[in-house]
């Protein structure tokens, strides 16, 4: 008589040999979902796993002579660089490398054969073309109503902007980048006759020698719908005048040769300039009115002649950098102040390395602002001049509801230079160098400054004089400081040896919050 565990291991078994000579069930399961969950699956292919699909069966054909998202940039991934103004060699390279005969091949034949009555909602590709290649690209892109149209083309001579683009009822986005040579717009006349509906534009590269009437395009008669506008190396491009009613967002780059920049509009939210106003060129204007302006990038350009910010009182985070000689004119001086001043209503402001730098030389030569509505500040330095400390103490001054500091030390060259000697000795124990003396003479003009600062955090800490005398001026006299972080950069012997001293010593240090942390990171 068979046990019970028999039986159930008998059972198993049988279950086992019916499973395995069961025949598989071949049946094609995706194939025959929805035709919008299938077109989102292949959305996530590359164009070549994508177009590889059209030999499974009629219908997945069908989807690719149809599909709506061509990104022909997945068939070469190869990272590029991209060239300055003065770099023709890095250039060439690029159009030699991007000159690829059987990826242009491809998109052509892909366009051909495509269904004539699918529309397109987007085309990326980049590559090496002829003008009459690239014109014969875009006008069937248009005849299938593309909707976004992003190419990234290298040429061997300039060529004109596509006119079919100009009337094109479909087109929403529009991103046209030249590597080498570049590419010139049609007169305004033409340029004012469309782009009716687009609401993103990026050119970049675009050659504007002897068209000044250019500089009044962006209004609201030429681009009634645009929301996004990039421009970056704009050869030629001298005056420039940005009103379009519904822009929110502008980013203008490397346009040296700029020497009038007048922006306006009721609803700019966003705007970032990187690169711009060549002091060399000439006098510089900038004049910017925006109600609505929340995020100002204001990267690495020279100070203007004149600068003119007005309505701005909505400002939320602003980040700086500018570039100016030390021998400049009171004229450039006063258009600094101008700048900072416009930028005083921000509540997250950024000074980027080497802004403290220049106006620490300065010192009184430029007026600092009140920053009434500042709640947090970052500020790159290195950290290495004796006027630094004077140029920060007059920050704090003017920020009085500050309750965020972020100081960035990041001068490389300072660091392997003096190796820091004042860091070998032990500046914790100092209570009367000449940077701590200096502090202690601020405490009066900083009451509000130390009243409402929270949380400090030092980057590239090493323990060196100018650090340790801030770094024990905020823990002494910061009434509602809740936590000082030291981040420390080098991880060798010494520089360990040296944070676990000041950690020890700040055991015992007296704190104006006694509940106030201190963190070494």
């Amino acid at each position: 008589m068979e046990t019970r565990s028999a039986k159930r291991r008998k059972l198993l078994m049988d279950a086992l040999q019916n499973e395995t000579h069961k025949k598989p069930d071949l049946t094609d399961r995706i194939s025959d979902l929805p035709e919008a969950i299938l077109l989102k699956i292949l959305f996530l292919l590359p164009i070549k796993t994508l177009a590889q699909t059209s030999i499974l069966s009629k219908r997945w054909r069908a989807l690719w002579l149809s599909f709506p998202d061509l990104d022909f940039t997945t068939i070469n991934t190869s990272e590029t660089n991209h060239p300055t103004k003065n770099n023709s060699k890095q250039s060439r390279k690029l159009h030699s490398r991007w000159n690829n005969p059987k990826t242009m091949d491809v998109l052509t034949q892909v366009l051909t054969f495509r269904d004539k009555n699918s529309d397109l909602r987007l085309l990326r590709f980049r590559g090496c073309f002829s003008f009459s290649h690239l014109n014969d690209l875009i006008r069937k892109a248009t005849r299938f109503n593309v909707q976004e149209l992003d190419v990234e083309i290298s040429t061997e001579d300039y060529f004109n902007f596509p006119r079919c683009l100009i009337t094109s009822e479909s087109l929403r986005v529009l991103k046209i980048k030249s590597h080498y040579q570049g590419f010139r717009l049609p007169p305004i006349s033409v340029m004012k006759t469309g782009f009716l509906f687009v609401h993103t534009l990026s050119l970049a590269f675009v050659i504007l020698h002897n068209q000044p009437d250019l500089s009044d395009l962006f209004s609201d008669s030429s681009f009634p719908s645009l929301k996004k506008l990039s421009l970056e190396a704009c050869f030629g491009l001298k005056q420039l005048r940005v009103g379009c009613r519904v822009l929110e967002e502008f980013t203008l780059e490397n346009c040296f040769q700029l020497q009038v920049l007048d922006i306006f509009g009721a609803r700019i939210e966003r705007l970032r300039i990187v690169n711009c106003f060549d002091p060399k060129i000439g006098e510089s204007l900038v004049k910017i009115d925006g109600s609505s302006l929340r995020y100002v990038m204001w990267e690495y350009n020279s100070v203007p002649n004149s600068c003119s910010l007005v309505n701005l009182s909505n400002l939320l985070g602003v980040c700086i950098s500018f570039i100016l000689s030390l021998e400049e004119s009171v004229t450039k001086l006063q258009s600094l102040s101008n700048l900072l001043t416009g930028f005083s209503h921000a509540r997250f402001l950024t000074f980027e390395s080497p802004c403290i730098e220049i106006l620490s030389i300065l010192n009184s030569a430029v007026y600092i602002p009140q920053f009434n509505n500042l709640k947090c500040l970052e500020l790159h330095t290195a950290f290495n001049m004796k006027n630094i400390p004077a140029a920060l103490a007059c920050l704090f001054k003017n920020s009085p509801v500050l309750h965020t500091l972020t100081l960035k030390i990041s001068s490389e060259k300072y660091k392997i230079k003096n190796k820091r000697s004042q860091c070998k000795r032990d500046l914790w124990d100092v209570s009367s160098s000449e940077e701590e003396k200096f502090w202690e003479s601020q405490i009066q003009n900083m009451k509000s400054f130390l009243h409402h600062l929270k949380q400090v955090e030092i980057h590239g800490f090493l323990g060196c004089a100018n650090e340790v005398s801030l770094a024990k001026f905020l823990l002494k006299h910061g009434k509602v400081l809740e936590e000082l972080i030291l981040c420390t950069e080098n991880k060798n012997r010494k520089d360990f040896l040296r944070q676990e001293t000041s950690r020890l010593k700040l055991k015992g240090f007296s704190l104006a919050n006694p509940n106030a942390t201190i963190k070494f990171i």
